[in-house]
């Protein structure tokens, strides 16, 4: 539909949308900035060529554009309850704002949208769901002060996101469920500091670019075809199934670096209610990580021997694919000797 100029383009438009809800000084250019950033990536997720992506783009929209009327909403109240002196509850007008950002991030009560949604899309366009789109709302829910709608969206967010990946046969809605998962953890970083959040952030950004950027590269949606591909190649396999254990969080990988800090921090503060959830949930994501790379790990695990198909490797991005892996696996390892160095 759009050449790669286009698309460049609009990347762009779309960042520029983020950064303006980012450093903006009021509610109104925020919802400015969450408008320009939604107008730039329906374009990106559309394509002619696919109609689960075309309707995945209007289902994106007709979603974030009620979320957007319902900030819109709160914010008139706010600004009405500031400059007319109207008699309005500040707790009911927070909670309406907290909801729509709650809606655009895809954070459970409600996140119905996000895993039909990123069935349709592409890898790429994924990424930037999971990633990208996540910072202009969570920006905007640290400057509210409404704690207890917050731990109640955290706690259904990791217990929908941990029960929500079982018997899933596509990756794309694995993936989904994980980063509803993961965005309990961000918004429990989120309510404790915004450094934490944002090494949280960056960690999860880079395990779950490791990931698609294989899935991409092999073209893999389903398992079935995971299990057929990559057994041709079984460092490919292994990088693979760590990279897994890695973002759901399992030491000494990478992805319990932020995960170890959160629970440093819940301990310190005697949140230990918020950190029993927390723990539990991440537990039962282990095992159905754990569940899914068994056989791959078993060393006499046998293959079929009927499989004859074949992958011809580019050894350009397969070398890129072990570099990323690299520090996926060993990159805890690093920082603590880093840390204890210096």
């Amino acid at each position: 539909m759009f050449n790669n100029s286009n698309k460049i383009l609009f990347v762009m438009i779309m960042m520029m949308g983020t950064m303006i809800t980012v450093s903006s000084n009021s509610w109104l250019s925020a919802w400015m900035g969450l408008e320009i950033n939604l107008l730039s990536f329906i374009p990106l997720m559309s394509d002619n060529n696919n109609l689960l992506a075309t309707e995945a783009s209007l289902k994106y929209f007709l979603v974030q554009a009620l979320a957007s009327a319902v900030l819109l909403f709160s914010i008139i109240l706010m600004m009405m309850k500031n400059n007319m002196n109207f008699e309005i509850n500040s707790f009911f007008t927070t909670s309406i704002m907290l909801s729509s950002l709650l809606l655009k991030s895809g954070a459970a009560p409600f996140h119905f949208w996000f895993p039909n949604i990123m069935e349709g899309l592409s890898w790429m366009n994924c990424l930037l769901l999971m990633t990208w789109q996540k910072i202009a709302p969570m920006m905007l829910i640290s400057n509210t002060n409404i704690k207890m709608i917050l731990f109640f969206s955290i706690i259904l967010s990791v217990i929908i996101g941990s029960l929500g990946g079982f018997n899933q046969s596509s990756l794309r809605k694995l993936m989904s469920f994980s980063s509803i998962n993961h965005l309990g953890w961000l918004l429990m970083a989120l309510s404790i500091n915004e450094v934490i959040w944002f090494i949280y952030f960056l960690v999860y950004s880079f395990l779950s670019f490791v990931l698609i950027f294989m899935f991409n590269n092999f073209k893999i949606f389903y398992f079935n075809q995971m299990f057929s591909l990559l057994f041709q190649s079984k460092v490919l396999k292994f990088c693979l199934f760590l990279n897994f254990l890695s973002l759901a969080g399992l030491p000494p990988f990478l992805g319990f670096l932020p995960k170890w800090i959160v629970i440093q921090q819940l301990s310190l503060n005697n949140q230990y209610f918020m950190l029993m959830i927390l723990l539990m949930t991440t537990l039962i994501t282990l095992f159905f990580y754990l569940r899914i790379c068994y056989s791959a790990f078993m060393l006499n695990y046998f293959e079929n021997n009927w499989n004859n198909m074949k992958i011809f490797l580019n050894y350009s991005i397969f070398n890129y694919h072990l570099i990323l892996s690299f520090f996926s696996i060993f990159g805890l390892i690093f920082i603590s000797f880093l840390y204890y160095m210096f």
